[in-house]
């Protein structure tokens, strides 16, 4: 059987079909050396200088998310919000970047409180509309698109493709976080995108106990090295447990995924009429304002997040997530575990979130308890 024969699932979940040359062990071992031996000659012929950014345990996960994505090279982090601002500190003071007004609220914290006194200009639009998109251009001075889709905690959808060509045409990169997403329903960069962002502490681990976070790029241009040198000299970097574990939870990535997606299918239906919900915001819904987007680019499912607005208010809300007992209040998504929070609470003043909204971090249980679950907490 070729190589390009291979299904994605079969070399996810053999990790690549890694195998150590020495121990022929099919699970690599976890390196804790700080540093490495030189050569007689002062040189280094093992490529390696110094653990930091030149972890041999990064290679497992690396070459996986490249594979996933169709990218040329990928780099992990320290958490998502390492490799997100990665992306912008490898920028110039001066340079326009455009992000979309609902996103990932820390991200859209650091944009305004600190991307902007290191003299970035940060403008926030509505990233779903492409109109828009193309009005707020600025050709020469926008340096970087940010796109987030489906978009936390709304999950509002952003056409890829449409935004790459906008962005292109301008001369400027397009950057994706793709953590709802993940590199099973959609692969950004063959849609146009130049990197892709995944928080790996969410769907690519999927297992709650790591933070780590990867950028993936298209192609090893200027930016990308900036975007090293980042990495490298600002120290944002994995550990190697915590890369090791990564690379054993990527193994059930398709399994995890696929269920989740069904599991949030099957929950946004059950709820969409419900008197009691006022509204239930799931790509995956064809009422949803994003659905003819996200059908176009999600192959195979459309994630496993949601939110609910509970008809009776935030109090309400409150109380529905209060009384959850197999739902775990906490905050984070992606896990095996589901978990429910009260979002507008998490980001506090400022936010765009509804009052009356919970945000459904569906797990792989089976999911007519997660429905009975909820039915019970809301009939309280």
């Amino acid at each position: 059987m070729a190589e390009s024969d291979v299904h994605p699932e079969s070399f996810t979940a053999q990790g690549l079909g890694w195998v150590d040359e020495t121990t022929r062990a099919l699970v690599p071992s976890i390196p804790m050396s700080s540093t490495f031996l030189r050569d007689p000659d002062n040189g280094y012929s093992s490529g390696r200088i110094y653990m930091r950014d030149q972890n041999p345990a990064f290679e497992p996960a690396e070459a996986l998310i490249t594979k996933l994505e169709h990218g040329e090279q990928t780099l992990l982090f320290g958490s998502g919000m390492a490799a997100a601002t990665a992306v912008f500190m490898a920028l110039h003071p001066g340079d326009h970047v455009l992000a979309p007004k609902v996103m990932y609220w820390s991200l859209r914290n650091w944009l305004l409180n600190f991307a902007t006194s290191w003299g970035l200009d940060v403008e926030l639009i509505e990233m779903t509309d492409a109109a828009a998109v193309r009005s707020a251009i600025r050709p020469g001075s926008t340096k970087l698109v940010w796109v987030e889709t489906p978009a936390n905690p709304l999950w509002t959808t952003t056409d890829i493709a449409a935004t790459a060509e906008i962005a292109d045409e301008a001369g400027a990169l397009l950057a994706v976080d793709s953590t709802t997403a993940t590199p099973v329903l959609t692969q950004p960069l063959l849609l146009g995108a130049d990197l892709v962002m995944h928080s790996a502490t969410k769907y690519l681990n999927g297992h709650s106990d790591l933070t780590a976070g990867s950028l993936t790029t298209r192609a090893d241009n200027d930016h990308w090295q900036r975007v090293r040198s980042v990495r490298a000299q600002g120290g944002a970097t994995l550990g190697s447990v915590e890369s090791w574990l990564l690379s054993r939870g990527m193994r059930t990535l398709f399994l995890r995924v696929r269920a989740a997606s069904d599991s949030a299918l099957r929950i946004a239906e059950h709820f969409d009429h419900d008197d009691r919900v006022a509204e239930v915001l799931y790509p995956g819904l064809p009422g949803f304002q994003g659905h003819e987007v996200a059908a176009r680019q999600m192959q195979g499912g459309f994630g496993g997040m949601l939110s609910i607005r509970v008809a009776a208010g935030e109090a309400a809300a409150i109380g529905v997530a209060a009384n959850t007992k197999l739902w775990k209040r906490a905050t984070s998504l992606g896990g095996v575990e589901s978990l429910i929070e009260h979002r507008a609470s998490i980001e506090g003043a400022g936010t765009p979130v509804p009052l009356d909204l919970l945000r459904l971090s569906v797990g792989i249980e089976n999911p007519a308890d997660l429905i009975a679950d909820l039915d019970q907490a809301l009939n309280r």
